[in-house]
């Protein structure tokens, strides 16, 4: 068995909207006070509350308001104490690894708690027709544009911070085995010039969304900054600043989903360099970081894998040391610094792009990381 998410836009009704509008709020502060209690009971006595003692807790301040906590389903309130629990397993993880980095769970503040989660189906939520059916709001109109699979165990209504409204369902469905296909292979370099350089000489070019868009928002972003705080004007540029955000990423997310789907229809097995991402935007100054961040390489590497599960294709990932210096023919090593873009061997006269180099060595990598062919000395 496996889980599968469906993300759809669901569309409240004003009252229903001003009823998840107060569900947040009081997950917030629920959130909130389960954080205080854990953090002022370590501090006095040094031993960590497990997520059981917090749901007797949960009880008690029940009892203490039940105006505004009763308003909300149990198992709701119940899912953000394990929240909480995740945050500090999360913490106590991030402390063996590197202790000056752990990063404690922090206080949500107003309007930072956008999310909420029914763990069970049943009489917490119903998937009918046309309406999602949520304990304690109601029928919520739903675009349902694909059909869901499996039995739905989960569901989570989300607000964007441009108001908009959504449900996810992680549906358990049962594991089908993987399609039989012709092989047919590729390596693909990462870059920010060229988006994908294909090991078959094609190159894929970067979109480049949020370069499109950077006058408009630095256009944006300086009337919100001059819009005098808690002014309604405020609050309406802080609205533009979000939708403009908002576009960028949905443009974004739609070309990595066409790409990765293109990807492992075309191709059996795909082998992506393994990229040290956050270390490559730390080095980098503003300008080649707005690149990196741009190309989301990430986001496209990551929905390939997904999707090739499905699709019966095999991604990998290599390391990409020397990839682009080694040549793909002989396996000597040319040195070239980061504005040679053609790569010419002195050994055996090999003369081609240098990132269609690196494809070819990243392939090979990639086959052999899974034993299809045998290991060179030189890579």
């Amino acid at each position: 068995m496996s889980l599968k998410a469906y993300k759809f836009r669901i569309y409240p009704t004003k009252a229903q909207e001003t009823v998840l509008e107060q569900t947040l709020e009081t997950c917030r502060r629920v959130y909130n006070r389960t954080l205080a209690l854990r953090k002022d009971e370590y501090e006095a006595t040094k031993t960590s509350i497990s997520l059981f003692e917090t749901n007797k807790q949960l009880t008690q301040w029940k009892k203490e308001e039940p105006i505004y906590l009763k308003k909300v389903h149990s198992q709701v309130l119940q899912n953000v104490q394990v929240r909480v629990d995740l945050a500090f397993q999360g913490f106590f993880r991030r402390v063996k690894i590197d202790p000056s980095n752990a990063g404690y769970p922090r206080f949500k503040a107003r309007g930072r708690y956008d999310s909420i989660t029914y763990p069970q189906p049943g009489s917490a939520f119903k998937l009918r027709s046309g309406f999602v059916e949520l304990s304690k709001i109601g029928k919520v109109k739903i675009q349902q544009h694909r059909d869901i699979e499996g039995t739905p165990k989960t569901c989570t209504v989300s607000k964007t911070t441009t108001g908009k409204w959504f449900v996810s369902f992680a549906c358990e469905i049962e594991s089908k085995p993987k399609p039989e296909r012709e092989f047919k292979a590729v390596g693909i370099d990462l870059g920010v010039k060229t988006l994908c350089a294909l090991s078959n000489g094609e190159e894929i070019d970067p979109p480049k969304f949020y370069a499109k868009e950077e006058k408009n928002l630095a256009k944006a972003q300086r009337k919100l900054s001059a819009a005098e705080k808690g002014s309604k004007l405020r609050k309406k540029c802080r609205k533009v600043v979000a939708h403009i955000h908002e576009h960028i990423s949905n443009k974004r997310k739609d070309f990595c989903e066409k790409l990765s789907l293109s990807l492992v229809q075309t191709y059996s097995f795909i082998a992506f360099e393994d990229l040290g991402i956050d270390e490559m935007v730390q080095k980098s100054d503003c300008y080649v970081e707005k690149q990196i961040m741009d190309a989301a390489w990430n986001q496209l590497t990551t929905r390939t894998m997904h999707k090739a599960e499905e699709a019966g294709a095999t991604v990998v990932f290599v390391n990409p040391y020397n990839t682009s210096q080694n040549c793909s023919q002989c396996g000597t090593l040319v040195p070239k610094d980061r504005n040679e873009k053609v790569h010419s061997c002195p050994a055996c006269g090999l003369r081609l792009g240098r990132d269609h180099n690196a494809a070819i060595n990243i392939l090979r990598l990639g086959l052999q990381s899974v034993g299809s062919i045998p290991r060179c000395p030189c890579l």
